[in-house]
């Protein structure tokens, strides 16, 4: 179980709820409110992370870019903690039970009232299915090809606030666009650190990542304009509620030295506790927003 446990990465967990956090939460400041739905989405979204990490384990790990060369915790099937044969197993359980929760979201939100929906969310959720076993899985995995980037701002930023808010309320707000793409942007943030991180072990394995493509300093200009985009959303749309200044407080708390220190970094490897600064920093500012709607 111990090893299960460390498969799922639970320190990745707060980061993919984050967008649904904001949607849901906006949904309740526009006069929508359904408890069971919010705990649905939020489950939906974990099993989905936990799939994506185990999908992500397994996939590195019969590559073999996932070696003695990897910096950060070891994976539990390079490590030999868990079978090839036995995370394929627990891969297989976690879709049923991703795909469970998430008909069963779809269900409460849209009945049958709302088939096109209803087909629609359930498009999306396979998609997001598929997407968290293509990232590292098979010949044609995205993730050595440059394309991570795009999915994780498009299922961690858009899908994610715009989705979630859209089960509760059933309509497509414009102003919502601002923080999906700024958690978005935090998500793909966290994506390029790991990445600049383990540049140069992905580039002896081909994984194809958009850090290998454009190099290491680029890809610390790259960052810095994934965080001041996102700040600066933030910053937008958090002049209509009552803790903005706290968030302020925290952009520059945080964020400028985290910057300061990736603009100095010269060893890929000391980038490793950045990842969960920024991770949480996106979990911390969801719920500062979210408090900020609800009450």
């Amino acid at each position: 179980m111990k090893h299960w446990i460390q498969a799922a990465r639970l320190r990745t967990l707060p980061l993919s709820v984050s967008g649904i956090l904001v949607g849901g939460s906006y949904a309740f400041y526009k006069g929508f409110e359904n408890n069971l739905l919010f705990i649905l989405a939020i489950l939906t979204t974990l099993s989905l992370q936990i799939l994506s990490n185990f999908a992500n384990d397994y996939g590195d790990g019969i590559k073999g870019t996932d070696n003695e060369n990897r910096i950060g915790p070891k994976r539990a099937v390079q490590s030999g903690a868990i079978s090839k044969n036995a995370m394929k197993k627990g891969i297989f359980i976690t879709v049923l039970v991703t795909l469970a929760l998430a008909i069963s979201l779809i269900y409460v939100s849209f009945g049958y009232e709302n088939l096109g929906y209803s087909l629609l969310f359930l498009g999306l959720g396979i998609a997001a299915i598929v997407a968290a076993l293509k990232y590292t899985i098979g010949n044609s995995a995205y993730g050595y090809r440059g394309l991570g980037d795009v999915f994780v701002f498009v299922f961690f930023g858009l899908v994610s606030v715009l989705g979630s808010n859209f089960l509760f309320t059933k309509t497509f707000y414009f102003w919502l666009l601002v923080p999906a793409v700024a958690i978005g942007l935090l998500s793909v943030a966290v994506l390029n650190l790991n990445n600049m991180r383990d540049i140069e072990n992905d580039k002896n394995s081909n994984k194809n990542t958009i850090v290998v493509k454009m190099g290491f300093e680029k890809a610390k200009n790259y960052h810095f304009f994934l965080i001041t985009a996102a700040l600066l959303l933030l910053y937008i749309f958090g002049l209509s509620l009552t803790l903005r200044n706290v968030v302020l407080i925290l952009v520059g708390y945080i964020m400028v030295k985290h910057l300061k220190f990736v603009k100095e970094v010269t060893q890929p490897q000391t980038l490793d506790p950045e990842l969960k600064k920024v991770a949480l920093f996106t979990f911390l500012v969801s719920v500062i927003l979210s408090i900020s709607m609800l009450f």
